[in-house]
């Protein structure tokens, strides 16, 4: 009979890991309020999963991996569950590169196709004729969103709902603002539309600008957080392999209390530099279509 428990206590000892580490990485995208796996309908059929998704499950595949192989090569709990969720997580701990970079690329995109929509105007020519004429010639960034427009306007949709729906796609503060000028246009058709939308490039060629010496300014910062993660962890893990006799007494469960102390402190300073380096993007005021599936 001892000899059946000490051969399950590995297995479940396992199992156990791998259970508490995908409960604590769903818990924690539950607590942020974000979807595992999001999906998003247009048209009335399913699109596939976004890179954006492919990569969240990749990074949760890779949390579960990384906690069974510490808790198999350790059997402390809490480091297996915390280098889980930290694999799991890296791009919101350690990430936002790509998320920063995307929205630049969407601002520039945006002051663009604003400057041509602005010019096409200027020929006489309405919102219904000119959104279409730009769509084409459009930024890679807004140019999903702009087709869509240009669809909607097509089938005879409203103008201000069928831009309205346009902010929806973009979801994106910038774009409210433009969106916001475009409907009071279509609805009360006033003049100097023109002016108005020359008064928006220049705003957006500013805001530009400044995003981009902020995002080089919080560069260093965050690739300082991403060095001193990566010397701790590979001190610690250098201890845990080779001096196992030094790290002994965090086996015991008073240890393993203590550690958990240790990595939440840890936690807390990481947490700390990444707010430090992040970039608070403003709120959307044009929010007025729910998402489906939400």
């Amino acid at each position: 009979m001892g000899l059946i428990v000490e051969s399950l206590r590995l297995p479940l000892a396992l199992t156990a890991g791998t259970l508490m580490g995908l409960g604590l990485a769903l818990l924690l995208l539950t607590l942020r309020g974000e979807d595992v796996l999001p999906r998003r309908i247009a048209a009335g059929a399913r699109r596939a999963p976004s890179a954006t998704s492919r990569r969240r499950v990749r990074q949760l595949l890779g949390g579960l991996v990384v906690a069974v192989v510490v808790l198999a090569m350790t059997r402390w709990i809490v480091l297996a569950v915390v280098l889980g969720a930290i694999v799991a997580m890296w791009d919101r701990l350690f990430g936002g590169v790509r998320q920063e970079r995307a929205a630049i690329v969407r601002a520039e995109g945006l002051a663009t196709w604003i400057e041509a929509l602005r010019d096409t105007i200027a020929g006489a020519v309405g919102l219904e004729q000119a959104i279409p004429a730009t769509a084409v010639n459009a930024a890679p960034s807004i140019r999903p969103s702009l087709n869509l427009l240009v669809d909607r306007l097509r089938v005879r949709d409203p103008l201000p709902d069928a831009l309205m729906k346009f902010a929806d796609d973009l979801d994106d503060s910038s774009a409210d603002l433009v969106v916001a000028a475009l409907v009071l246009n279509s609805r009360l058709r006033g003049p100097g539309l023109r002016d108005v939308l020359t008064a928006l490039a220049t705003a957006a060629r500013d805001e530009l600008d400044v995003r981009r010496r902020v995002e080089a300014s919080r560069r260093s910062t965050r690739r300082s957080v991403q060095v001193v993660v990566g010397v701790i962890l590979a001190v610690a893990g250098g201890l845990v392999l080779f001096n196992q006799e030094y790290m002994q007494p965090y086996g015991t469960l008073v240890g393993q209390a203590v550690l958990a102390g240790v990595l939440a402190v840890f936690g807390v300073s990481v947490l700390w530099l990444r707010r430090l380096s992040g970039v608070e993007e403003p709120q959307r005021f044009l929010i007025t279509t729910k998402k489906v599936g939400a």
